[in-house]
């Protein structure tokens, strides 16, 4: 399996990850934290698909939403990670982009780096959310990788 191959699969882990933590939420009665750290995972993996494609920002990086919300920014990210997944080789990967942080600070990473960010910032945070929800005597979503890959969602 090549890089891009491997991220892709990372991706469709991630897909299913969210989709996991969202029907955990429900099941919770979407309390507000879980709900805006979930929308805060959607909206900076489009911040970051922005910065990408090379289009300005398009989200706040705090957005305020409700669970539908969530879920439908969910399958609108699956399909466009996959979209922009299937453009890419290996030399892409190690081209460098150019784009400004919520910060305003100018920085370039490669289209690699900022791959692998976004799988680890949604995967981290997803581990917050779970965090949150034990403390809060709900049942969080089982979202290990080797989970996704024995249910069958990770190929």
């Amino acid at each position: 399996m090549n890089l891009t191959e491997h991220l892709r699969r990372q991706f469709e882990y991630d897909e299913w990850a969210n989709r996991e933590t969202i029907a955990a939420i429900r099941a919770g009665q979407a309390d507000e934290r879980s709900l805006e750290l979930m929308a805060h995972v959607l909206s900076a993996e489009r911040i970051w698909l922005d910065r990408l494609l090379r289009k300005p920002q398009s989200t706040p990086v705090w957005p305020t939403t409700d669970l539908s919300g969530c879920q439908e920014r969910a399958a609108e990210m699956a399909n466009l990670w996959r979209n922009y997944l299937a453009g890419l080789d290996a030399d892409n990967l190690s081209s460098s982009i150019p784009y400004r942080n919520s910060k305003g600070e100018q920085w370039t990473s490669t289209i690699e780096d900022v791959l692998t960010h976004v799988l680890m910032h949604s995967a981290y945070h997803r581990g917050q959310i779970a965090s949150h929800m034990r403390q809060t005597g709900q049942t969080p979503a089982y979202t290990d990788f080797i989970h996704g890959v024995r249910q069958g969602w990770v190929k």
